[in-house]
């Protein structure tokens, strides 16, 4: 790799402060130079001079890390992939290209556009496809169509050997493809463990060869979307309980995969009461069998006996990209700090979560409008997939759960905030050491939400180690892979795979 000014940033330069800093402001990061990557050449390049250097790597693609994966401050290169952000279809290949730089409103709107076809990924449409993907992705459209990395067929990756050479490696889904374990490492075993990413080709299994459009999922052509706000001010605990077990209850009768109802998909948001909101936003494709009944079926067996009435209550039909294009993303304010928790759910919160939830939301001893509850949508086809198929093992849930704070700016809050999340999200999970140990309710956490507190035992008093609350069984073959592709270390950070 030639450095030049276009290729090299520098702590003097002007571009650097808006290439250090994260999504998170918690964490800024201060490496000797940040390299601006054009393709894998440059990546390779790159990494063999930090290697042949000693300097610490790091890697981002979007750079929305919860935590300090890439502003740590031990780290001296960071690699920068968002100029690698080609969207099409591989003819040798024949499948579709994703390049880790690549956002996800644009490789929505590319695979749309050109081809009617999309990816069940996420709703933060600035987030870049680099580590939403090896996270596992998920989104609006997982309960129909699984997570993306069901749909990843091949990966392409810089590693380090133990020679310390630097070299590009292709891994497929083939079971005979030598470098098969590489491209499994990258179906939910999370970032910056194994190498870098610098291209994801997705096909999904069992599509016709040389029809682009049938390759992967149809995109809905248009969706039904309904929207439900209530106010703290008129939900009484009683109802606070109700609409909670409503909630999971639905997903409980409603996650198996093929059961019709798996083609919605809801969010639901409650705020901490100086918040003053919940809300309910429920999502259908149109063309959908039944969709209007389902919709209004879900929404009946939520509210049943909830005692409120809305805010605001609207339904709308319109163009699927339209409907949640802008749409939700956290914090929404990208110059903030915040901290997020998250679990998986097989089942309902037992009553003893529910009291631990209300207790926080509702306290009067902290005020925070971003402090929050937000419950998403899974199971459906995700569930469809053996637990072993990809590195992402919790293939039997009905809902993800997020416990979070966010929006301040001021450092001297600290402390507040994150004394809070702390305390609410470990008495959520009291009865299992206050973190979500795998159980008949529970199943650990997802690394795409990463959270150090896991592997620390001031908030991880249940005995059982990080690696296994975000990968359950699939952590040592997980070890396996690091240890033929990263043997020297190169890439890690706080949850990063450890080697054997």
């Amino acid at each position: 790799m030639t450095d030049t000014t276009a290729s090299v940033v520098t702590p003097d330069d002007p571009r650097y402060p808006a290439l250090v800093e994260g999504y998170n402001h918690r964490f800024v990061g201060r490496p000797d130079e940040v390299r601006l990557a054009a393709d894998a050449t440059d990546v390779r390049a790159a990494v063999q001079a930090a290697v042949e250097a000693g300097r610490r790597i790091a890697v981002r693609s979007g750079g929305h890390c919860f935590e300090d994966f890439t502003a740590h401050p031990d780290v001296k290169v960071l690699i920068d992939l968002s100029a690698l952000n080609h969207v099409g279809h591989d003819a040798e290949r024949d499948a579709f290209v994703v390049e880790p730089g690549a956002r996800l409103d644009h490789v929505y709107r590319t695979l749309h556009d050109g081809w009617g076809v999309t990816i069940p990924a996420g709703t933060c449409l600035d987030v870049a496809a680099g580590g939403h993907i090896a996270a596992g992705g998920y989104g609006p459209l997982s309960r129909r169509d699984g997570l993306v990395v069901d749909h990843v067929t091949a990966v392409e990756a810089v590693v380090v050997g133990a020679d310390g050479r630097a070299r590009t490696v292709v891994g497929t889904d083939r079971s005979d493809d030598p470098h098969h374990d590489l491209w499994w490492a990258h179906t939910g075993g999370g970032g910056g463990s194994f190498g870098v990413v610098t291209k994801y080709w997705l096909r999904t299994p069992g599509t016709p060869d040389g029809d682009p459009a049938r390759q992967l999922p149809r995109a809905p052509r248009t969706v039904l979307r309904r929207d439900t706000t209530w106010s703290w001010d008129a939900i009484s605990d009683a109802g606070f309980r109700t609409l909670l077990r409503n909630y999971c209850t639905w997903y409980e009768e409603n996650s198996e995969p093929g059961a019709p109802a798996t083609a919605l998909w809801s969010n639901l948001i409650i705020t901490h009461r100086s918040g003053t909101m919940f809300v309910l936003t429920s999502v259908i494709p149109d063309d959908a069998p039944d969709a209007a009944g389902i919709l209004e079926a879900h929404t009946r067996a939520v509210t049943r006996g909830l005692g409120a009435e809305p805010v605001s209550a609207t339904s709308e039909t319109s163009p699927w990209l339209d409907t949640w294009l802008p749409s939700y993303s956290w914090p929404g304010n990208p110059q903030d700090r915040y901290k997020n928790k998250a679990g998986y759910l097989r089942r309902g919160f037992s009553d003893t979560q529910i009291t631990a939830i209300h207790r926080y939301l509702s306290s009067t001893d902290y005020e925070n409008p971003m402090g929050c509850l937000v419950l998403t949508g899974f199971g459906g086809k995700v569930n469809a997939v053996a637990p072993d198929a990809t590195a992402v093992a919790q293939r039997d849930c009905i809902l993800k759960a997020s416990y979070s704070t966010g929006s301040w700016t001021d450092p001297a809050d600290d402390e507040r905030h994150l004394a809070w999340v702390r305390a609410y999200y470990r008495d959520v999970y009291a009865h299992s050491g206050g973190v979500p140990v795998p159980d008949d309710t529970n199943d650990g956490s997802y690394i795409g939400y990463p959270d150090t507190d896991l592997a620390d035992p001031e908030w991880n008093t249940s005995g059982v180690d990080w690696s296994a609350l975000y990968f359950k069984g699939n952590y040592a073959r997980l070890q396996r892979a690091k240890q033929a592709y990263d043997p020297l270390d190169v890439f890690r950070h706080g949850l990063s795979v450890r080697l054997p």
